[in-house]
C-alpha cells in the first residue's frame, strides 16, 4: 500500500492554514505550509486557482495529494472547500466533527458547542506533550483549552483576540490610530504609539498569565502550557506562564486525527 500525502486545512474566521504532510516509512513530515485570508464570499473556482498557485510555487502537483482533512469554524464555507477538494484532489475531505474518532472524551455540558479547532488543538497538545495541559491559541479569539492527565477535554476559556480588542479601541476612540503589535521601548509610553503598544502587548500578556494562574488553580499547578497562533511567540516572550510555543499545533492535530481515522468510513 502506497504511503499517503496528506493535505490538512484549518479554516478560521480570519485565516486559513494549510499544510502538506509527506509520509515515509510510516513517519510524517510537514513539508509545506501556507496561510491565506478567509473570504466567505470566495468561490470554489477562486480557491482552486489559489491552491494551484501555492502548490506550483513549491514545485508540487495537486494530484500528489491522496487524502484531505478539514477543520472549520465557518460553516458556510465547508461546502465550498468540499468542492475544491473534489475538483483538485479527486476526493472530498474528511471533516472534523461528530462521528470522527478523536480518542478524547469531551466533558463539556454540550459537546457539540465546542469548536472543531479547539478539539484539534486539544488532541495535538495531549498527544504531543501529555497532560494535564493548557493549549492557548491566539486567533480571532484567544482560547484556553484544558485537558486532564487522563486525556479528557474539560473545557476552557474564550477571550477577545488581541486584534479584535485593538480594532474595537480604534473604532470607538477617534484620536487613536492603528499600530503594529510589537514590543515598545518602555512600558511607560512616551508617544501615543508606544502607549498603545505597551497596553496591547503587556496588557494582553498579563491577561494570559492571570488566566493560566486561575486555570492551574483548578486543573493543577503542574499543568503544562503550550501556545500557538500568529502572535504566540511574541506574547510568550512576555509571559511567565507559557512554557512552549508550537506554531503548527493545529496542523499537527489534524494530522493526528487523520491517522486515528485512516481506513475508517
Amino acid at each position: 500500500m502506497s504511503e499517503p500525502v496528506l493535505l490538512v486545512i484549518d479554516v478560521g474566521n480570519t485565516n486559513v492554514a494549510l499544510g502538506v504532510y509527506d509520509y515515509q516509512n510510516g513517519q510524517s513530515t510537514l513539508s509545506h505550509h501556507w496561510r491565506v485570508s478567509t473570504h466567505r464570499e470566495q468561490t470554489s473556482d477562486e480557491l482552486v486557482i489559489t491552491l494551484s498557485s501555492l502548490f506550483a510555487t513549491e514545485g508540487r502537483k495537486t494530484n500528489e495529494i491522496t487524502d484531505v482533512i478539514l477543520s472549520s469554524v465557518v460553516p458556510p464555507v465547508v461546502p465550498i472547500w468540499e468542492r475544491v477538494s473534489t475538483k483538485l484532489f479527486g476526493n472530498p475531505p474528511s471533516i472534523v466533527g461528530p462521528g470522527m474518532r478523536t480518542g478524547m472524551p469531551v466533558r463539556y455540558e454540550n459537546p457539540h458547542e465546542v469548536g472543531a479547532d479547539r478539539i484539534v488543538n486539544a488532541v495535538a497538545a495531549f498527544e504531543l506533550y501529555g497532560g494535564p495541559i493548557i493549549a492557548v491559541d491566539f486567533g480571532t479569539a484567544t482560547t484556553f483549552d484544558c485537558i486532564s492527565h487522563l486525556g479528557e477535554y474539560l473545557g476552557g476559556v474564550i477571550c477577545p483576540g488581541i486584534h479584535i480588542s485593538m480594532e474595537a479601541l480604534f473604532e470607538r476612540a477617534s484620536k487613536l490610530h492603528r499600530v503594529e503589535i510589537a514590543r515598545p521601548k518602555s512600558v511607560i509610553g512616551r508617544t501615543t504609539t508606544g502607549a498603545l503598544q505597551s497596553g496591547l502587548l503587556y496588557g494582553y500578556a498579563g491577561l494570559v498569565d492571570s488566566m493560566i494562574e486561575r486555570i492551574r488553580g483548578e486543573l493543577g499547578a503542574d499543568a503544562k502550557v503550550i501556545a500557538t497562533g500568529g502572535l504566540a511567540r511574541l506574547i510568550a516572550e512576555e509571559s511567565e506562564g507559557i512554557g512552549q510555543v508550537a506554531p503548527f499545533l493545529t496542523l499537527d492535530g489534524l494530522r493526528i486525527l487523520f491517522e486515528k481515522n485512516r481506513g475508517e468510513g
